[in-house]
């Protein structure tokens, strides 16, 4: 975009983030996310261990309260950047779980507790998951004590402690239990038959995500507390409670405690009967989301000191004590979320909570076995010192996926990715987004070493032109200094470009000011979709912009002020092409240290002075700061806002507003339309 096509100012530096979580996406079930070492994994473990390629989902980031940063932990990753190996016997098992460096351990088989009751003491930086549904504990589990964190449990069946007592005092044998621990994800495990609890969250554990798993046959199943303290974060969400009595979880003095998309189900004519189903006590501050309860006896409850917020939850064939009140807290503030519909809960749990057998055999794990890696590092211990060599080395047309696996540093590079790489995925491999910084300063008015100007597309750090693309785990940006550089005019510079289709963006920062994200596509009559999640992306004047079919998912929106101090800005500027869709934000955060009613959501960009165009902006089920202007939307270079499609939905915070002739909201059934799968249009962003 010239400065001359489109009349607008400029910009800043930069700003800090915080948060972390995974997706995606199949069949409804949160797959996540292979980092790019996993395929490397495993060539040095030790040989009574066997090494092992990770599952496709092993090296997976947590969501929820898992992913936020605190505590000195930047989210929860669990045992990627360790070895992989895999484990069949008690022995093996523990000697890695209790291991001071990070594993990722795969359980290939039956191990069976010895004495019955043992609960394992993992350490730190582990993630334990079953190798398809084979990995099993049965008759003990893990225990996670104070100050251990940054630990994943996934994909097991952890079970049979059972000692014959249904109100068992005597033997505290629980599948996972948290003293004093941080930083945890139980995710997609079948939990049952224990003779205390299934998961037990205590002693101020807390950063914990609970999700996909299935808990049943059980008493005292999910409890929360033990403290008199109040710091407990926890984010429980699509897990599937059957025949389980009581603690479906106890909450006692949960500082934060968000429920949903959960199922609680007691079927009638067993032998088992819910006493209560969720339960807020002492100072809990609960929301409790788009859950399903069916034939629970006192489904919700609270004491008189708690909290519980509820919203959008079904409750069919329930009896006795449903109970709200007080105030709670809004959970977007801390990460994002999508809600799945209430109803549609019992036929997803049922067929995607558990252990998911089919992961060891799934399109992702066979293109992330066959990928190459190339390795990269600033000082010479990879196969290339710079991004760009490994592109280079690349081989033209190449079939399948290509990793180029960054090690921590600050490359000072341009990186550019031709249209005949595709299936390339560049992925940092430090513990944090912020550990692997790909920068340069070129912008749209910087001179060209061969003569004239690099123009905004030409600006970009990172451009990639290659289908299907993937980049996580890493930063890139452009920190061009507008204040230094008054005397050049073009101050466009762009941190990422992308010109191609199936383009996944996932677990990154991207920095600028203005025209920080260009999404376009390789011709106007080509489709070009990008879907980015759990990302950031800063700037100040048109930072999100492009013809691109783009989705900007759960994640954050950073406003900055202009070089000179100022607020004033545009957060998108699309141009999308009549009959496409544009830019969607959902389910995500807009904030930043700007004045108020200073920012404008967007505006329309008829690249060219193109009449054809028909730009696109859609922002549904976002926080939105104080920053947001009261007519969050505005005409550009002769071209009325009003004349293209702009809109919003359900959108939240300081920033929102209601519906108005110059604030449209979509109804129901537009929003209906306009979800993410109808942006992505059949295709499914799967990590690899």
């Amino acid at each position: 975009m010239s400065e001359t096509t489109r009349g607008k100012p400029r910009k800043p530096r930069r700003a800090q983030h915080r948060r972390r979580r995974t997706t995606v996406l199949a069949a409804g079930v949160p797959l996540a996310l292979i980092a790019a070492g996993a395929l490397v994994y495993g060539e040095n473990a030790q040989p009574e261990a066997a090494a092992a390629e990770a599952p496709a989902w092993a090296t997976a980031t947590a969501d929820g309260f898992a992913s936020v940063n605190s505590l000195g932990q930047n989210g929860t990753y669990g045992g990627r950047g360790g070895r992989t190996v895999t484990v069949r016997t008690l022995a093996d098992l523990e000697k890695y779980a209790t291991a001071a460096e990070p594993y990722v351990i795969v359980v290939a088989g039956t191990i069976t507790m010895s004495p019955v009751g043992k609960e394992i003491k993992v350490a730190s930086d582990k993630t334990i998951i079953g190798s398809g549904t084979s990995g099993h504990i049965v008759g003990g589990g893990f225990f996670l004590g104070p100050g251990v964190h940054n630990v994943i449990i996934r994909n097991l069946t952890i079970r049979d402690s059972y000692q014959g007592v249904w109100n068992d005092k005597d033997h505290d044998y629980d599948a996972i239990q948290m003293d004093g621990a941080h930083h945890v994800w139980i995710d997609h495990n079948d939990l049952r038959h224990m003779a205390d609890g299934l998961i037990d969250v205590r002693k101020d554990s807390t950063n914990i995500t609970v999700s996909w798993n299935k808990l049943s046959d059980n008493n005292k199943t999910f409890g929360i507390g033990w403290t008199e303290n109040v710091v407990t974060d926890i984010t429980i969400h699509h897990n599937w409670f059957h025949e389980t009595e009581q603690r479906n979880p106890s909450t006692d003095n949960a500082a934060h405690a968000h429920l949903y998309n959960n199922v609680l189900e007691d079927t009638p004519g067993t032998a088992i009967t819910s006493s209560y189903g969720n339960y807020s006590r002492g100072k809990t501050k609960m929301v409790l989301e788009n859950s399903y309860f069916q034939g629970v006896k006192n489904p919700v409850i609270k004491d008189a000191t708690a909290s519980i917020v509820q919203r959008g939850n079904v409750f069919s064939g329930t009896s006795g004590r449903n109970e709200s009140g007080g105030t709670a807290f809004d959970p977007k503030t801390y990460y994002g979320y999508t809600l799945d519909k209430a109803a549609d809960l019992p036929a997803l749990l049922k067929s995607g909570a558990g252990p998911r057998g089919s992961l060891g055999t799934t399109a992702t794990t066979t293109a992330a076995a066959a990928a190459t890696t190339l390795t990269v590092a600033k000082d010479g211990s990879g196969q290339y010192k710079t991004v760009q060599a490994a592109v280079n080395a690349v081989p033209a047309n190449n079939p399948s996926r290509v990793v180029i696996a960054v090690k921590p540093g600050t490359y000072r590079e341009t990186v550019k990715v031709p249209s005949n790489k595709p299936h390339v995925t560049i992925q940092g491999t430090g513990a944090s987004r912020k550990d692997t910084v790909i920068v340069y300063n070129n912008a749209s008015g910087t001179p060209k070493p061969g003569g004239g100007t690099y123009g905004t597309g030409g600006s970009a750090t990172v451009a990639v032109e290659a289908d299907d693309f993937q980049a996580r785990n890493l930063t890139i940006a452009n920190d061009f200094d507008e204040k230094a550089n008054q005397h050049i005019s073009g101050h466009q510079a762009v941190a990422l470009r992308t010109a191609s289709d199936k383009v996944f963006l996932d677990s990154v920062i991207v920095e600028g000011d203005q025209d920080t994200l260009l999404l376009d596509t390789a011709a106007k009559d080509r489709l070009g979709r990008v879907y980015m999640t759990n990302s950031y992306v800063t700037g100040n004047v048109d930072f999100i912009f492009g013809r691109a079919t783009a989705v900007i998912d759960r994640s954050v929106i950073t406003l900055k002020k202009r070089w000179d101090g100022t607020s004033a800005g545009y957060v998108t500027a699309p141009s999308t092409a009549a009959n496409r869709k544009g830019i969607l934000i959902a389910n995500s955060t807009v904030t930043g240290a700007v004045s108020d009613r200073t920012f404008y959501l967007g505006r329309p960009w008829h690249a060219g002075g193109d009449a054809t165009l028909d730009p696109q902006t859609t922002v549904r089920n976002t926080t939105l700061s104080a920053a947001i202007r009261s007519t969050p939307w505005t005409d550009m270079s002769g071209f009325s806002w009003k004349d293209d499609r702009f809109a919003e939905y359900k959108n939240t915070g300081p920033g929102a507003g209601s519906a108005g002739s110059d604030r449209p909201h979509l109804t129901d059934a537009q929003a209906a339309d306009q979800e993410v799968t109808d942006w992505l249009s059949g295709w499914t962003p799967t990590a690899s």
